[in-house]
């Protein structure tokens, strides 16, 4: 089928990891037809079904499929979207190694469209986050904040913050300068010490 090949092209030429949804094949002005020919592309194994109607072209080794991590595919949904996104929570937490706990339900805050999406049975949420979490210079730094805002102010042990300080220490220290000064207070007051001594 010509449609089918037109397709499985377009994919192949846009790399791997990428998402694709009947949308992306508009310009073919045909839905149904692009509808049944990503599920047989995904029947094929060519692509993966990570949700109805939301498609990954997964990258692929000598053993077979690589099967994409939930920050892989956060990741490769917001590439698609033209959105930044930052781990949030718990899923902050496990990024930072300061939790071996992972969340069913990866959160991030984004600039794009809240949603959430299933993964089987687990999912990926995009919460709007406001402009403040994207004025942070460090990634690392931003999520930093969103996981001390889940452990809670009074909750920070001492453990804690000397990972936070040898994480924080391989950052670029103008851009964790610059974060220090526009975090919240109460974060700006735990990291003092740990960031720049009793000065």
């Amino acid at each position: 089928m010509v449609l089918s090949k037109v397709i499985k092209e377009h994919i192949i030429r846009n790399g791997e990891n990428k998402i694709y949804t009947v949308s992306d094949f508009a310009d073919l002005n045909n839905d149904m037809l692009v509808t049944r020919v990503l599920s047989r592309l995904k029947e094929e194994q060519f692509l993966i079904r990570l949700s109805q109607g939301i498609y990954l072209y997964p990258s692929r080794n000598r053993f077979g499929i690589c099967k994409p991590s939930i920050d892989q595919i956060a990741n490769a949904i917001a590439e698609k979207d033209h959105a930044r996104i930052i781990p949030s929570g718990l899923t902050a937490l496990n990024e930072l190694g300061l939790s071996t706990q992972v969340p069913m339900n990866a959160v991030y805050i984004t600039n794009g469209t809240p949603r959430t999406i299933k993964l089987g049975n687990r999912s990926i949420t995009f919460k709007k986050g406001t402009p403040r979490y994207f004025a942070y210079q460090s990634r690392v730094f931003t999520m930093v904040v969103t996981a001390l805002k889940q452990i809670g102010d009074d909750k920070v042990s001492d453990e804690v913050l000397m990972k936070i300080k040898s994480i924080l220490d391989t950052e670029e220290k103008e851009k964790v300068n610059h974060d220090y000064r526009i975090a919240p207070q109460w974060i700006r007051k735990k990291l003092k010490t740990v960031l720049y001594g009793n000065n």
